[in-house]
């Protein structure tokens, strides 16, 4: 039997978010149902409400950094029971059979893994909807338990913006003694500096401000450099084995290649598109160094990530907002203006009279 519930959604890309009530699907053996208590507001939320992407399907309700309470489970349903705190991130299901899904690493899924809204469901062909909404219902293999220590609003951008920077620090090996720098301070690059700095790593922040230096700071960079400043850069030609790029925008990745050092690597997380201008490949050659990109992380890394937090007591910086408030935080991400990201209490939601 489907359920009612209430969300906020777009529907179109050019139509603010407003209340709209939907129906959930049917609890299969293995689901869990889950009352949502926060969703943290990502950039994509905003760009695929917006289209900005193409492939937008409306009505969208957005959001893929989801923590909430277990309320009801599938009669085979054996992780989890009701009253658990838990998470859901950017998936709710994968082929499960192909090589990078056997290997854990589901977001690279061959046959595309189904994301959490703006998706299709792999076995009733329906539009999946996400966590701006009182309530959602998803396969026990893609939910997460979110340790107790937590705080549960500041832990609900872990389930994106902490994974996609975890994700390559940990296949990149990065540990004591790492030396790591990190462009761009934001939803992801704040998270990135706190992981680095917990892993044991040297952390160095490149801006193009030098007013976010005392923030940086706080955070656990060890150093910041202003990446227009020709003399910095130079101070520190060769010295880093990874960047952790989050930047979303076009930029300009050349001044970065000569810091990087034999077999370094600078990884793309934030990007999504072309990179202009055009890379200069002699740093790469003469250097054996790369580009490459990291998306999201898979279920069981995001556990493990999750067990790190809970042990070393790394939450993301948040703003807690009201769903009512969530047009004009869209306005207020464009400009950058959050440190670092918003969280909404979907308490808010409920006061919503439809």
């Amino acid at each position: 039997m489907t359920i009612k519930v209430l969300g906020y959604a777009a529907q179109s890309a050019s139509q603010a978010l407003a209340p709209f009530q939907f129906e959930r699907r049917s609890l299969r053996n293995n689901d869990i149902v889950i009352e949502i208590l926060y969703c943290g507001v990502c950039h994509s939320d905003l760009h695929q409400a917006r289209n900005d992407w193409g492939g937008s399907a409306y009505p969208m309700v957005p959001g893929h950094e989801i923590v909430g309470k277990v309320i009801g489970i599938g009669p085979n349903t054996t992780r989890f029971k009701v009253g658990d705190h838990v998470g859901v991130g950017c998936m709710v299901d994968s082929c499960r059979d192909c090589q990078a899904c056997k290997k854990g690493l589901e977001q690279y899924c061959e046959k595309f893994p189904t994301y959490t809204y703006n998706g299709v469901d792999r076995h009733d062909h329906t539009v999946t909807q996400g966590g701006y909404s009182e309530k959602i219902i998803v396969s026990e293999d893609f939910v997460v338990k979110i340790p107790d220590s937590l705080d549960l609003k500041a832990a609900a951008p872990l389930l994106c913006a902490g994974i996609t920077t975890w994700s390559p620090l940990r296949h990149w090996k990065v540990g004591k003694g790492s030396k790591v720098a990190v462009t761009g301070l934001g939803g992801l690059g704040h998270m990135a500096i706190k992981f680095a700095k917990a892993l044991g790593a040297e952390v160095t922040l490149f801006t193009r401000s030098l007013g976010k230096s005392e923030d940086a700071k706080k955070l656990g960079a060890d150093r910041i450099i202003l990446s227009t400043d020709r003399k910095q850069m130079e101070s520190v030609r060769g010295e880093f084995e990874l960047i952790i790029d989050t930047v979303p925008s076009a930029h300009d990745l050349n001044p970065y290649l000569p810091t990087l050092g034999l077999d370094g690597n600078l990884v793309l997380v934030g990007l999504l598109g072309p990179i202009e201008p055009f890379l200069h490949t002699v740093p790469l050659l003469l250097g054996r160094r790369s580009v490459t990109g990291s998306a999201i992380g898979g279920i069981a890394e995001t556990q493990e990530m999750l067990d790190f937090c809970g042990k070393h007591g790394i939450v993301s910086d948040i703003e807690e907002i009201k769903i009512q408030e969530i047009n004009a935080a869209y306005e207020r991400m464009l400009k950058s203006d959050v440190k670092y990201r918003f969280v909404i209490d979907i308490a808010s939601l409920r006061s919503e009279a439809v």
